[in-house]
């Protein structure tokens, strides 16, 4: 593959502008994330006199030393719980994609400095992901069980619904018949339906002293039934250990129960993996320092979506499909960490479309097509080019900056509609593993033709200039005002200024990323990691079915 001919000028004034508004984009990130991250010292105190370690230290002691992590949801439930004293950090509950004796696995703790680890609705949410990427890459679980239960002031919110907290156990037991393993450690409490989760594991391990298990505290049952009865004749590690048979192992100390995680991990056998096509990875040619250079400020300012693309994939190499036809959606061929990928992107500016003569031979003029915007054209070729990734087993990755698909009276007479649900079918159909991530906007129906969350990518994260939703503000506002003719000029005003500002809320990457929209916000410079990581957990499920679109509407 040939290299890109980058022309970006890291000594321009505009480079400089442009780097200067991303670094100050990832220090209020970083500012988000070590505010969630950052633990009390009195608290941690207090766990670690009882011999506790707080729940990130337990994860850093189960994965291999010198690894990384990928987080999932570190910024879920980030200023919505405002009405609770603290709120509710990363939802109570951290999720990781990490190695363990050399293997990928899942991990999910419950966050006990967090509300006692009670759950709320997004905990539910954030924890069924994790269950979700267990599944879809056939990823060992490791659950770090110490949680009081569903936070009952809340208890509307998690159950009875499909994806509220009964979902985590009909997700246990289909993990079981996909044989994929599910080990539990009860560090502390575990309370009323939350003990299905380690009691639908494949082991479970309890700590003397420290650990309990019931489906009703002692204050329930003297409540329910008059039984006085203390924690560990109810509940705990001896009674479950000796006499109930729930629970699998029994250890005296956190240090235990951690080294049996890792050797439970350790003795899993290597399964076949999925046939991707992987090389000798190289590093881009291009310093991917520079992506922070070439993304404007402002969210319309134009730009090359192939320079961002050049500092993500090995060499900086890439293959174009159909390199003239459809411009407003590049699609390549590259390697990523020596794997090879199929690349969707928007383009960040407005290009040309040659038209032919006119019958007569008379030459006609260009016609300008918006960048970031999906034409017929542009939906045909990405059509074929995802169809070409599945029939060739090459993993797809989406690059999103839409803005939507293309409207108005010539396109919707040349059938935008079905050309756009041709892209959709096809996409949704896909059976590879797919990986997108938000650079900038992604509204409407481009959102959907660009596997946006409803679409089930493996993973999917957001730049800190992410924006999501149904369209920009300042157009939503300007629509629904053509049907408010009843205000004044005045109320109009008024009117606009805080739909904008409403949308200017729920459109930021940090309102996506607390609803679990997305796995999180990414700095552009850990793209490429995030997406390695990502290829590597999905090699691990091999089941990749037949490709089939069904009908479309050609």
């Amino acid at each position: 593959m040939k290299r890109y001919e980058s022309q970006v000028d890291r000594k321009s004034e505009e480079y400089k502008r442009r780097h200067s508004a991303m670094l100050n984009k990832l220090s209020e990130l970083n500012l988000h994330l070590k505010k969630v991250k950052e633990e009390n010292p009195k608290a941690v105190a207090k766990l670690k006199k009882k011999g506790k370690y707080p729940a990130r230290e337990k994860i850093r002691r189960i994965m291999d030393p010198g690894t990384e992590i990928l987080e999932i949801g570190a910024l879920a439930a980030h200023e919505m719980y405002d009405d609770i004293s603290g709120g509710y950090p990363s939802a109570g509950s951290i999720i990781v994609i990490a190695t363990v004796c050399g293997k990928k696995v899942v991990m999910m703790a419950n966050d006990p400095l967090v509300k006692s680890g009670a759950w709320v609705e997004t905990t539910c949410k954030k924890n069924l992901r994790a269950q979700e990427i267990a599944m879809d890459n056939h990823l060992p679980i490791i659950y770090i069980v110490d949680s009081a239960g569903v936070n009952l002031e809340r208890q509307a919110e998690i159950f009875p619904d499909q994806f509220h907290f009964g979902r985590i156990f009909r997700n246990n037991a289909k993990m079981a018949a996909m044989g994929i393993p599910q080990i539990s450690c009860v560090f502390g409490f575990c309370v009323a339906g939350g003990a299905y989760l380690p009691g639908m594991s494949s082991e479970l391990a309890m700590i003397t002293q420290q650990s309990s298990m019931f489906l009703a505290g002692p204050f329930l049952v003297q409540s329910a039934l008059g039984q006085v009865v203390e924690m560990e004749p109810l509940g705990g590690t001896e009674m479950h250990n000796a006499i109930s048979g729930v629970a699998d192992y029994q250890f005296d100390t956190e240090d235990e129960a951690l080294q049996w995680i890792r050797d439970q991990v350790a003795a899993i056998g290597e399964r076949t993996k999925a046939g991707f096509s992987r090389t000798k990875a190289e590093k881009p040619y291009y310093d991917p320092e520079e992506l922070l250079g070439i993304l404007p400020a402002s969210p319309t300012a134009t730009y090359e979506m192939r320079e961002i693309i050049a500092r993500i994939v090995d060499g900086s190499r890439f293959e174009e499909f159909k390199p003239h036809f459809g411009r407003t959606l590049i699609t390549c061929f590259a390697r990523v960490g020596g794997f090879s990928v199929g690349i969707v992107a928007n383009q960040g500016k407005s290009v040309q479309r040659k038209m032919p003569d006119d019958p007569l031979g008379r030459p006609q003029s260009p016609q300008v097509q918006i960048g970031n915007v999906i034409y017929s054209d542009s939906a045909n070729k990405a059509s074929h080019f995802i169809m070409l990734c599945n029939e060739r087993l090459i993993p797809l990755v989406f690059l999103h900056d839409v803005t939507g698909f293309m409207v108005g009276k010539m396109v919707e007479n040349n059938g935008i509609i079905k050309d756009g649900a041709e892209m959709v079918n096809v996409q949704a159909n896909s059976v590879v593993p797919k990986f997108s991530f938000i650079v900038r906007n992604s509204f409407g129906a481009g959102n959907y033709a660009m596997c946006g969350k409803a679409y089930d990518p493996r993973l999917i994260f957001a730049w800190p200039t992410a924006r999501l939703a149904v369209m920009d503000g300042g157009i939503a506002a300007d629509t629904v005002l053509l049907t408010k003719r009843d205000l004044n000029d005045e109320a109009k005003k008024k009117f606009r200024e805080e739909l904008v500002k409403k949308y200017d809320i729920e459109t930021s990457p940090y309102y996506s990323a607390a609803r679990m929209v997305v796995d999180g916000i990414v700095d552009p410079r850990e793209t490429r990691n995030v997406l390695i990581e990502g290829l590597e957990m999905a090699q691990n499920n091999p089941d990749i079915p037949e490709y089939k679109t069904g009908v479309l509407r050609l």
